[in-house]
């Protein structure tokens, strides 16, 4: 009953705010923008969106390695795709978090399967939370509006500051946090953080990974607005799309469906440009992540009963 409901509360926000964000734009011009895309840049964006997804597989490999195992990035990469399509058909984009925790739980051990998952999903809202707050001097450029202005540097700087709360568990003097299940998970996977943190290597990999995913999150909302002629610069797509990101992370909608269109909308406000190519560019963005979860269900389907049986990963003590 209580998911039913929350499923129920996440369809109508998701609903509700495509339905004020469409009523803002000029709906007829948007729909004749969309009726006119140019194939060769839809085809990139997707490009874009590939090679991100396999940047993030990557990104997970070293965290699996920091966890204690040993897994082929083949193998992360196809769970990644099962993930993609969990994202896009359950009611939060934490539920390709839990296929993935589940799918990697029958090849390694749980704990390395959840640490990792977990520590994937902090250190990508960290990172990326750190590039639009590096970002801000130009953003701030762009954003005139006050309002605007606050909404970016309490999204990012408060994210920061949820990392750093997070990795503060690990902390000595908080030992008594072990004392409890769900506290002491928690202070576990705080510990593998920080010691990555201290490791330059695994840093600059597992940051330099991240920053990389972001980056091609920019191209790929770039190569989206350039499929219907959209004006939006390229460092501005880095400038704008970023925070949209980040808001989305919330999981108050559908996959970020009306989140991300809402937030991209008021963007392209703020910075002067058109409203409705905030619009065009967050749909056919999302769109591209629609195909991929498309993709990820394929493989899902006929891929899971050859690794049913997989030899589970090396545990390296």
């Amino acid at each position: 009953m209580r998911k039913a409901l929350v499923l129920s509360i996440k369809i109508a926000v998701s609903g509700l705010l495509l339905y004020f964000t469409i009523a803002a734009v000029n709906i007829g011009a948007v729909a004749s923008r969309l009726s006119h895309i140019d194939a060769k840049w839809a085809v990139l964006e997707l490009f874009f969106l590939v090679v991100q997804l396999a940047a993030l597989a990557w990104r997970w490999q070293l965290l699996v390695a920091r966890c204690g195992a040993d897994l082929p990035f083949v193998r992360l990469f196809r769970l990644s795709m099962i993930g993609v399509f969990f994202n896009q058909t359950l009611p939060s984009s934490a539920g390709g978090d839990a296929m993935r925790i589940w799918l990697l739980g029958k090849q390694s051990t749980w704990r390395i399967a959840a640490y990792s998952v977990l520590l994937d999903r902090v250190i990508g809202v960290v990172a990326l939370a750190i590039l639009v707050v590096l970002c801000l001097p130009w953003t701030l450029g762009l954003v005139r509006n006050p309002v605007g202005r606050a909404a970016l540097l309490l999204i990012g700087c408060g994210c920061i500051a949820a990392g750093i709360v997070f990795v503060a568990l690990a902390w000595q003097r908080l030992q008594f946090l072990r004392r409890w299940s769900p506290t002491r998970h928690l202070a576990a996977a705080a510990s593998i953080a920080l010691s990555i943190l201290r490791s330059p290597s695994s840093l600059i990999a597992v940051f330099g990974s991240s920053i990389i995913v972001h980056l091609l999150t920019a191209l790929a909302a770039w190569c989206a607005a350039r499929a219907v002629g959209a004006d939006l610069p390229l460092l501005y797509s880095l400038y704008l799309v970023s925070p949209v990101v980040l808001l989305t992370v919330i999981p108050i909608s559908i996959a970020g469906w009306g989140v991300r269109e809402g937030a991209m909308v008021v963007a392209f406000g703020y910075a002067g440009l058109a409203q409705s190519d905030g619009l065009i560019v967050s749909l056919l963005f999302g769109f591209g992540y629609l195909v991929l979860g498309i993709a990820g269900g394929l493989v899902w389907v006929l891929t899971s009963s050859s690794h049913d049986g997989v030899s589970p990963a090396r545990v390296v003590n």
